[in-house]
Order: C-alpha cells, then structure tokens, then sequence
C-alpha cells in the first residue's frame, strides 16, 4: 500500500528539542522550519513529508521539530546517501542553538 504524501500513517517521526539563543530565534525558525534549509534537504530525500515545528509557551526558546517520514528505513538511508549534506548544515547552524538533544524516533499508529 503507497501511502500518499499528506498522510503518515505507518510512517515514523524524529523529534528534536533545541534551545535557541535568544537573539537568534528568527534565523533558527527560518532554516529550522517547515519550509527551511532542514527541510529541503530532508525533501531531496525518498519518503520525506514534511517538518512541524513548535515552541514552548513557557519557556520561549524551547522549540521540538518533528520531521515524518513514510518509514524509518527511508529516513536511514537519507542519512546514509546524505551525511556530508547533513554535517555541512548543522555546521551552519552551531551558533544558533545552546542546546540541542534527538528526542527519539516514533512510530505513527494508524
């Protein structure tokens, strides 16, 4: 069964939590979000569906992002084809954050 592209069923999410240097909260949303440099690199991959991203009401530079894939397999062999791709980015983007910390890899229930 192809499940289309607006639906996650099945499929599997990564989850990151960062904390964002105060003064760098808009560059961090821009490339860290759903249309962003994170985003279109994971787009350049099989089986990416897209990146949400959240900040805390209490704590205002908290963000998660959570990016779905159609499986865990596709998201391992995106970081598999893409690691130099990836390493440059986050290289990128070191000075924004104070921390960040992968959460986990979930599984999307029907």
């Amino acid at each position: 069964m192809r499940i289309p592209a607006h639906d996650t069923r099945g499929g599997v999410v990564i989850v990151w939590e960062f904390l964002v240097r105060p003064n760098k909260r808009r560059a961090f949303e821009r490339i860290y979000g759903p249309r962003g440099d994170w985003a279109r690199l994971f787009g350049s991959g099989s089986g990416y569906i897209r990146t949400d991203m959240v900040r805390d009401l209490d704590a205002r530079d908290k963000y998660l992002t959570l990016d779905y894939w159609r499986s865990r397999r596709d998201y391992k062999n995106f970081q598999r084809k893409n690691r130099e791709a990836y390493r440059v980015l986050d290289d990128k983007c070191e000075t924004l954050t104070s921390k960040e910390a992968k959460i986990g890899e979930f599984g999307i229930k029907a």
